[in-house]
């Protein structure tokens, strides 16, 4: 019988993986990315990667914190990717893991180019990001055909650390049902007014999810109104995964978490009976 990991690539020294780790859940991350932490000589990572991801990596390997937290003591992007093509070239076996997936707003794509630049053979390894998985395990989808046919993903951050000028706002809120915003608790009250001053409606439902797909997972059910002041009231701390849209609604019906834990979900949460009939055609 073959073994399945007999398949999978080998890290070879001199070599950086970038690899996304999930949103937290160790069970979320891919083959890839347990294989690449059974091998790798050295590990640098962010610190949004959970504690039970990095747990995986094999006896003897090093361990390299480089995150970023807003407003803390954080090393440069410029020294991280340099770092990375140090160790290599001192023929380490180098992972750079990452929370989330490395290209949706990791960061990943700065640090590739790094490596490109300076020939380092390199291997990307897509994770489930928090905008999507994160949310899963909160019991939002990001789509719904009753719902949404559109989904926009944003920061609420530039390199600056403020709103970003660059993104068009109103129509961001004009044409995108639903919104999943990455680092955007800190300036809400900014983005939340932006969103209704370009029409969004102030009732329209928004959630928060910290610590997602973990044990200490919270979510926070407002609405674009009240997000601000409901945050500040219920003690959250970023990092955190914002979603505004009718699919926070889905929520009461869709917390299988919270159903393991005895909560009676809604079956019809949209306020309509779906047809049998016409949803098999």
């Amino acid at each position: 019988m073959v073994d399945w990991r007999d398949n999978l690539p080998e890290m070879k020294p001199g070599e950086v993986w970038l690899v996304g780790a999930g949103p937290g859940d160790p069970g979320l991350l891919t083959l890839h990315a347990a294989n690449a932490l059974s091998q790798a000589d050295v590990i640098v990572h962010d610190a949004l990667v959970n504690r039970d991801c990095l747990n995986l990596a094999r006896t003897g390997a090093v361990l390299e914190f480089a995150g970023k937290r807003g407003g803390k003591p954080s090393p440069k992007q410029r020294d991280i990717s340099l770092r990375l093509v140090e160790l290599a070239r001192s023929g380490q076996r180098v992972l750079r893991l990452k929370g989330g997936d490395p290209f949706v707003f990791g960061r990943g794509g700065e640090e590739a180019l790094t490596l490109v630049e300076n020939h380092i053979p390199f291997r990307i390894v897509p994770g489930v990001t928090v905008g999507i998985g994160g949310l899963a395990y909160a019991g939002i989808p990001v789509t719904h055909r009753d719902t949404n046919h559109t989904v926009t993903f944003l920061t609420g951050h530039d390199a600056t650390g403020l709103v970003p000028d660059r993104i068009d706002w109103d129509g961001v809120a004009r044409g995108s049902q639903v919104i999943v915003m990455y680092m955007a608790m800190k300036h809400i009250a900014t983005i939340t007014s932006r969103l209704i001053s370009a029409g969004r409606a102030p009732d329209e439902p928004m959630a928060f999810v910290t610590d997602a797909s973990t044990d200490q997972q919270k979510v926070l059910e407002t609405t674009l109104a009240r997000a601000a002041e409901d945050v500040a009231a219920s003690g959250l701390q970023p990092p955190a995964i914002v979603v505004v849209g009718q699919v926070v609604r889905l929520r009461s019906a869709l917390d299988w978490l919270g159903a393991a834990s005895g909560r009676v979900l809604t079956a019809d949460p949209l306020g309509h009976r779906s047809n049998p009939q016409k949803d098999s055609a």
